[in-house]
């Protein structure tokens, strides 16, 4: 799984988890509502902030119906107009967040709102629902921009047929991410090994686009798994009008998650084995050697009575322990004080 960029910011198993605050669309029809959605996301220490970029006659059809799980009376038609965000907000909310030092992404739903955003996001993120949208995956793959997609409501297999059609049209720079398409998401039916799974399967960088309301269980657990993706949705208020505020993070989980990651792969460190230097004063002071338990005389034997398996402390520490049964019963070369280490030159030949 090799590495890629977005913008400036590497993207890869050795780099930091790429963090994205989804504001979504929970800047509710206000541009200044948004611009503080990104204010936070920067000072939570987010690398980009995503909103959606939706037409609701591109996406449903006009007699749609409701959704129960938002309990609202209006059709899902006349709730996702509601949410649609003006095209004109594209380059002054890309120019913000650009002063705030955070990357600015959107996700299209459909051709036209790919085209608005093209010239102003470095990479096209795919929602769920879109991901086996074969037509619209062609349309972005002739952009040329890194892709990251989002699984959720799809079978492995259906994942597979969208790797592949996103392959032949040469996207070598793709990210999936394991997603419920559950509003929340039990942590119960988050499935983080996900993450690892469309790794293996794929042979693609993967990541976890999170729904449940903690803020910080199914990130870290992501990131120890490999993610180098994770995406959450937040909030300025969780009591705000709209569908998605309720499972969204409110600015200081937002922070939560944040350092929650950033502790993780801190965590996480190097796969190497060894002896830290952080370790250095316990190594020589804690770890076992054999030490005599009473004074020896030049020419006593060893015992278990007169030598036993200790921690030196700020004794010099003696041999090893796995030579303990070995200088059992040999004959002291000198004169050994009680607590001193034993070594191979106080035993006679």
């Amino acid at each position: 799984m090799s590495g890629f960029e977005i913008g400036d910011r590497k993207i890869g198993p050795n780099e930091p988890t790429y963090i994205i605050a989804e504001a979504g669309s929970n800047h509710n029809g206000d541009l200044e509502i948004a611009k503080e959605l990104i204010d936070v996301a920067a000072d939570a220490g987010a690398d980009a902030v995503k909103f959606q970029t939706f037409r609701a006659e591109d996406m449903y059809v006009e007699e749609s119906g409701e959704v129960e799980y938002l309990d609202d009376d209006r059709s899902i038609y006349e709730i996702i107009e509601s949410m649609e965000m003006p095209f004109e907000w594209i380059p002054k909310l890309h120019e913000y967040c650009h002063e705030r030092g955070v990357q600015f992404l959107s996700t299209p739903f459909d051709e036209r709102s790919a085209e608005k955003l093209e010239e102003f996001v470095p990479a096209w993120k795919v929602a769920s629902y879109t991901s086996s949208h074969i037509p619209f995956l062609e349309h972005l793959a002739k952009t040329d921009k890194p892709i990251i997609m989002s699984t959720g409501a799809h079978e492995l297999e259906e994942v597979a047929e969208s790797v592949g059609v996103l392959r032949e049209h040469d996207v070598s720079d793709l990210v999936l991410l394991q997603c419920v398409a559950a509003y929340p998401t039990p942590l119960s039916d988050i499935n983080v090994r996900v993450v690892k799974t469309l790794q293996e399967e794929f042979d693609v960088l993967s990541g976890l686009s999170d729904h449940t309301l903690d803020p910080v269980i199914a990130p870290s657990a992501a990131v120890a798994l490999g993610a180098t993706v994770v995406e959450k949705h937040f909030t300025l208020d969780k009591s705000m009008e709209g569908p998605d505020h309720q499972f969204a993070l409110e600015p200081n989980e937002l922070d939560q998650m944040v350092s929650a990651i950033r502790g993780t792969e801190t965590a996480i460190g190097g796969s190497e084995k060894s002896v830290l230097n952080v370790e250095k004063e316990l190594y020589e002071k804690a770890r076992r050697a054999i030490h005599a338990v009473n004074n020896i005389e030049k020419g006593d034997r060893f015992t278990s009575e007169n030598i036993n398996i200790l921690r030196p402390g700020e004794q010099k520490a003696g041999l090893h322990p796995k030579f303990y049964d070995e200088i059992l019963d040999e004959t002291a070369s000198r004169n050994v004080e009680k607590g001193d280490g034993i070594h191979w030159d106080d035993v006679c030949e």
